[in-house]
Order: C-alpha cells, then structure tokens, then sequence
C-alpha cells in the first residue's frame, strides 16, 4: 500500500514510518522540516523510504503529491507540537494545525481511492473544563495535593472539547473539523488522543524525559516549566504506533470514532523525575521555575473505549524503557 506520513521527520513519525517499512508499506514522508538528527535519518528510514520537503499547507501541492504517488492511506501527524511555542505564536500555530488538517480532510474528501486517514490529535483538546466545574474542581484539588500519587478523574471520548490555550484549542479544531468531514462527507477518518508520548529519537528537549536524559549526559541542571505538580498520563512512542496500526488495519470497524489512548503511568513532573532515577541509579539536577502560562494542571486519559474495541493497551512503562532511552541519547 502506498501510505503518506505527514510530520514523518517528527519524532512519533519516524517510528510509525520504521513500522511501516517493516510491513513493507511504500511510505511517502513529508515534513517542513527534515532535521539530520531526527530519528528519521539517524536510524536510516530515509533510504527505506521517500522524503520530501513540502508544507502541506499548501493545498495544490498536497493534492499533486497524492495524485503522484497514487496515497491509498494517510496518517495525519504534522503539526506544530509545542505547547509554549503555540504560547508564544498562536496565529502560526492556528494557522498550521487547522489548515494542514483541513488540506488533509479535503484531500481525502475528493480522492475516494484513499481508504483511511487517522488523524493525530491530544488529550489537551479536552480542555481544563470537559468534565462539570464541579468535577473539575475536585480532580484540580487532589491534582495539587502532594500526598496523592495518580489523582482519580479520566476524560473519555465523549467529554466535549473545551481548549483555551492556543495549543490546545488548535487540538479541539482539529478534531471537531475531523468529525464533521466524516458526519458530512462520510470520509474514513479516525481520531486519536494521546497523552504525553515520550521515547527514543525525541528531540524537543523541553519536555520532561528528553530534558532529564540531556540533563544527566551532559551533567547540567533540568528547568522544570511547571511548578513539579502537573499531571500527565506518559505514552511510549512504540505503544503509540502499535494503537495507530491497529486502528489501520481496523478502518471499517472504527471509522468516524474518536479514541484515546492512555498510560498506566499517571504521575505529576516530579514523580517522572523520581522514576527515572531509580530506574537509572542516577541523580537528576533539577530546579523548578514554575514559568507555565495557562496550562492544565491535570490530565489522564481514560483508554477502555480503545482497550474494548480493539484490545489495545500500553505495554510499557518509564520505567521499563528508561535505559534504552537514555542510552540512544547517549550514542546519538
């Protein structure tokens, strides 16, 4: 099958597009940016596959790219991925999720040969408000407790979208645009929400696991952003392709769905650090700067739905892969 991976230089692409090759699919990649150190080149996917530089905001050359390469499935990953960074610059961050996906939509929409896009959203499309104030109060009060390990309250597909920061909103966008195209045209679109995805080959090195591994290789201090006590749900890149191939595999069955995609690991910043550590013997230098601007403070996923459709659940955890991680960013 001809298979398009856009943002397939990111770092969740590159490990979907070494899976894909595996399957001996032909995968076309396409990214803006195609950085020599991403997982992409480092591991050779390059050579096992096309790579081609094209934003995919534009349209007309989305389109003469599918039409060339004859794409009978798309997975849907480019996106500007960076909660500060969307912070910083909503109106590129607006105009990229919301249009590529859009592009992406329509494309689909107009070339019935393709049989299936899955489209990568978040768990920050929730929103700080998807359950009642109520609720939420009661989830953001054990969130801040210190003595609470995994706060319990987990969002679930039907919760409605509710973004208020630029990031997260650009996420709620995306999802409802994906919905109405499969409501309205019936195109196969599927959904996802992740967590926190986290593993070898990511470069961003403000988020908590890459930053605590460069901060142990080359003996500096982390800068945590929040204030230590925000909650995430933690997602293995390799979980996460294994759930994007079975709802693949699975386009009849699923769709038109929304599914989430969850951790066993729920743990606030400083707990990640502390796993790591043990996993690691070794001691993270860290200092809290509590910089965060209008972030939700908890978040986890609740991933039954995906769990009894489809059998998916994660297999691995921080702490089963913490070595492996931290010795790929060792070599690399």
């Amino acid at each position: 099958m001809n298979v398009l991976v856009t943002g397939g230089a990111g770092f969740v692409g590159g490990h979907l597009v070494e899976e894909l090759i595996k399957l001996k699919a032909n995968v076309i990649v396409v990214d803006i940016n195609l950085d020599k150190h991403s997982y992409l080149f480092t591991e050779n996917l390059h050579k096992k596959s096309t790579v081609i530089n094209l934003d995919i905001c534009d349209y007309k050359k989305l389109l003469s790219l599918i039409k060339k390469y004859k794409i009978e499935f798309i997975f849907h990953l480019a996106a500007q991925a960076l909660v500060e960074n969307a912070y910083e610059d909503p109106k590129y961050t607006f105009y990229n999720n919301t249009l590529s996906t859009v592009n992406v939509l329509e494309a689909v929409r107009l070339n019935p040969q393709i049989k299936g896009v899955v489209v990568a959203s978040s768990d920050k499309s929730y929103g700080k408000m998807a359950k009642t104030p109520e609720v939420n109060a009661n989830i953001l009060h054990k969130a801040q407790t210190a003595e609470v390990k995994s706060p319990v309250g987990k969002y679930i597909e039907t919760d409605p979208l509710s973004g208020d920061h630029p990031y997260d909103t650009s996420k709620s966008i995306t999802d409802l645009m994906s919905t109405t195209y499969y409501k309205t045209y019936k195109i196969p679109v599927i959904v996802t929400r992740f967590g926190n995805i986290y593993g070898e080959g990511d470069l961003n090195f403000s988020r908590i696991i890459p930053g605590a591994m460069k901060s142990l290789i080359e003996n500096k201090t982390l800068l945590i952003r929040s204030n230590g006590k925000y909650v995430r749900d933690y997602l293995y890149v390799k979980d996460v392709v294994a759930g994007y191939l079975l709802l693949a595999q699975n386009i009849e069955k699923v769709k038109g769905e929304a599914f989430n995609f969850g951790s066993d690991d729920t743990l606030k910043v400083l707990e990640v650090i502390k796993v790591i550590e043990k996993a690691l013997n070794k001691k993270v230098n860290y200092k809290i700067i509590n910089t965060a601007k209008n972030e939700i403070p908890y978040q986890s996923l609740d991933y039954s739905k995906i769990r009894k459709t489809l059998g998916w659940r994660p297999k691995e955890s921080i702490r089963s892969t913490s070595e492996k991680i931290f010795n790929w960013y060792l070599l690399k």
